[in-house]
C-alpha cells in the first residue's frame, strides 16, 4: 500500500494549481520572472488575491494528503519517506508540465506542517526570515536577489537539519528530511551556483 500512497501524494503535489491561476488571470508564469511556475512568481504577476490563492493551493497539496495518511495511520515507519517525499517530487517534475516543474517551496512547507504539527514549518519560517534580515543588514537594505533568495531557502532547509537532530525527532524524520532537502537543493541549483560563483569572484 505504500506505494499507492506515495502515487497518491505524487499525483496531490503534481497539480500545478499555481501556474493554472496564472492562465486564469491570463498570465504565463513560465514567461514571468524567472519562470518558476509557482506562487510566488504568481503573485507578481497578477497580483496579491491571485498569488495568495496559488501560494494556499501548493501549500494544501502537500498538507492534505499526508495529514489525513497519518492522522489515520495509513503510513507508518520508513514507508513515511516516499509518501512524504513524493508531492514536493510532484511540484519539481509535473507531469503537467512536461515534468518541468516549480521549486517547491509552499508543498516543502505544507508537508512538513502534517508531519510535525507545523511546529518544523514555522521554524523553516523563522528561519528564513531571520537569514534575509542578516542579508539585508550586509547588503545595507538593499533588495536580495533571486540568487540570494534560493541560496537562503537551501540554506535554511540545511539549519531545519540541526532543529530536527537537536530535539531528537525520529530516524525516518531524518529521511524525510534528506529526501526534500535534496529536491530543493536541485530546483535551486542555478541560484545557488550563481550566489556561490558570485561570493567566490568577490573574494
Amino acid at each position: 500500500m505504500v506505494w499507492v500512497w506515495t502515487f497518491s501524494t505524487w499525483l496531490s503535489g503534481s497539480m500545478m494549481f499555481s501556474y493554472w491561476l496564472g492562465l486564469l488571470a491570463r498570465r504565463n508564469l513560465k514567461a514571468v520572472g524567472d519562470g518558476n511556475p509557482g506562487g510566488v512568481n504568481l503573485l507578481k504577476a497578477a497580483g496579491l488575491r491571485w498569488g495568495v490563492a496559488g501560494i494556499a493551493l501548493d501549500f494544501m497539496k502537500g498538507y492534505l494528503p499526508l495529514l489525513l495518511l497519518v492522522n489515520n495511520g495509513a503510513v507508518q515507519g520508513y514507508g513515511l519517506v516516499p509518501v512524504a517525499a513524493a508531492p514536493v517530487l510532484g511540484h519539481a517534475f509535473s507531469p503537467f508540465l512536461k515534468f518541468k516543474g516549480g521549486k517547491a517551496i509552499a508543498v516543502t512547507v505544507g508537508v512538513w506542517s502534517a508531519l510535525t504539527g507545523f511546529e518544523v514549518s514555522l521554524v523553516y519560517a523563522l528561519l528564513l526570515a531571520l537569514l534575509l534580515a542578516i542579508a539585508r543588514l550586509m547588503q545595507h537594505g538593499k533588495p536580495s536577489t533571486p540568487e540570494a533568495d534560493g541560496f537562503q531557502v537551501v540554506l535554511g532547509m540545511m539549519l531545519v537539519f540541526i532543529y530536527l537532530y537537536v530535539r531528537k525527532f525520529p530516524e525516518v524524520m531524518l529521511w524525510c528530511w534528506l529526501v526534500i532537502f535534496m529536491i530543493l537543493a536541485y530546483t535551486h541549483r542555478r541560484e545557488v551556483s550563481a550566489f556561490i560563483g558570485r561570493k567566490v569572484k568577490n573574494l
